[in-house]
């Protein structure tokens, strides 16, 4: 009986428990920002330009860091009748970077916003 019963311990699944993100109390404020650009020298011309910023001000900052490339892949009919088969297949990368700025001050706040960034960079600031 007692073997029987071992096995049955054995035989039990064991589950992870699951691990919640919390923000601590006592962490240090974030500025995270994401920029997003279709070409990825004006993306990187452009995080030149905040990390100087950050620079300037004393700022403490984590990045830039890549992130995955998003690749939107279309395919389009170059003939609508005869030649269906016929198709050409274009595609759009957006790149993307993050910047963590560590306890931003009021300055380092009013200096990024006041940048003039180039067209077709498209920034999200988020407070963490």
């Amino acid at each position: 009986m007692s073997a029987v019963a071992e096995k049955k311990v054995v035989s039990k699944r064991v589950t992870k428990p699951k691990i919640k993100a919390v923000a601590k109390e006592g962490a240090e404020p974030r500025l995270r920002i994401r920029v997003r650009a279709y070409e990825h020298k004006i993306l990187d011309a452009s995080l030149k330009q905040i990390m100087d910023t950050a620079i300037r001000y004393d700022a403490q900052f984590f990045g830039p860091i890549p992130l995955p490339t998003e690749i939107k892949k279309y395919t389009v009919n170059r003939s609508s009748f005869v030649y269906k088969n016929a198709r050409e297949q274009f595609e759009m990368r957006v790149h993307k970077r993050l910047i963590d700025i560590i306890n931003p001050n009021q300055k380092i706040i009013e200096a990024l916003t006041n940048l003039s960034l180039p067209s077709g960079v498209n920034i999200d600031v988020k407070m963490m």
